[in-house]
C-alpha cells in the first residue's frame, strides 16, 4: 500500500476488484489506460463510471504520479465513452469526487459520466452566495 496524498491506496477496493477480475461489471468501454462500466446504482438514465488502469486515489494523486500516456489516455477514453453512450448531440456531465467533503466513497480515482436527460443545476445556491 503506498500513501499518495495523505490517503493511503487500498489494494482491496471495489474499483480494484474490479480491475483485477475478481467482481464482475457491466463493461461499455475498455483501453489500455482505463475501464469503463455502469454505475449499479445509476443517478441518471445514463451513468457510467471509468476508471484508470492503476492505483490511484484521486485527481491530485492521478495527474502528480501517473505517466503521462495514462494520463492522456484515461482522459481520451472519458471522451471516446460519452461518444460511444451517444452522449455529444444532447449533452451530458461528468464528476470526479475527491476526499470526503466531496463525499467520494471509493479511494480509487473515477469519473462518473451523466446523461440521457436534463441535469438540472449541479449545486444548489447557499443562501447569501
Amino acid at each position: 500500500m503506498t500513501v499518495r496524498n495523505h490517503q493511503p491506496y487500498d489494494e482491496t477496493n471495489v474499483f480494484a476488484r474490479i480491475l483485477r477480475g475478481e467482481i464482475p461489471c457491466r463493461r461499455v468501454h475498455e483501453t489500455e489506460h482505463a475501464l469503463a462500466f455502469h454505475d449499479i446504482n445509476p443517478q441518471a438514465p445514463v451513468h457510467v463510471l471509468v476508471i484508470p488502469k492503476g492505483p490511484y486515489v484521486s485527481l491530485a494523486d492521478f495527474t502528480a504520479h501517473a505517466p503521462a500516456e495514462l494520463v492522456a489516455g484515461f482522459f481520451r477514453a472519458v471522451g471516446e465513452t460519452a461518444r460511444m453512450l451517444g452522449l455529444e448531440e444532447t449533452g451530458y456531465r461528468i464528476l470526479a469526487n475527491a476526499g470526503p467533503h466531496a463525499h467520494q466513497e471509493v479511494p480509487h480515482l473515477h469519473v462518473h459520466i451523466f446523461g440521457g436527460r436534463p441535469l438540472g443545476p449541479m449545486l444548489t445556491r447557499l443562501p447569501g452566495n
